[in-house]
């Protein structure tokens, strides 16, 4: 999975995990396995504040944009982050400071 990550200043948290194509966003589990290859599924289409724009399966990979909460003062890695590269499953490290645990 790619997410690019779209830094916003918001005093909420954000936790993800992965388990295959299930995205789960502060306990809230997105299924992605029906997104076939070459398909995009717009934001509007998807139940959650936290998914910014579409969804697309790019060979045989998920890509997503996350908006990324922080607080007032965020550090360079919040308020510039980098897309990440999931690789496999579990908890995804979010780049973090202020309001983020």
């Amino acid at each position: 999975m790619h997410i690019t990550l779209s830094p916003v200043r918001l005093d909420e948290t954000l936790t993800a995990s992965l388990t295959a194509d299930v995205l789960t966003l502060n306990g809230e589990a997105f299924d992605f396995t029906q997104l076939p290859e070459g398909g995009t599924l717009p934001a509007e289409a998807i139940a959650s504040d936290w998914i910014v724009g579409p969804v697309s399966r790019i060979d045989g990979e998920l890509h997503l944009t996350l908006r990324l909460p922080h607080g007032p003062n965020p550090r360079q890695a919040v308020a510039f982050p980098v897309p990440i590269n999931v690789t496999g499953g579990g908890p995804i490290a979010l780049p973090a400071d202020g309001v983020q645990p």
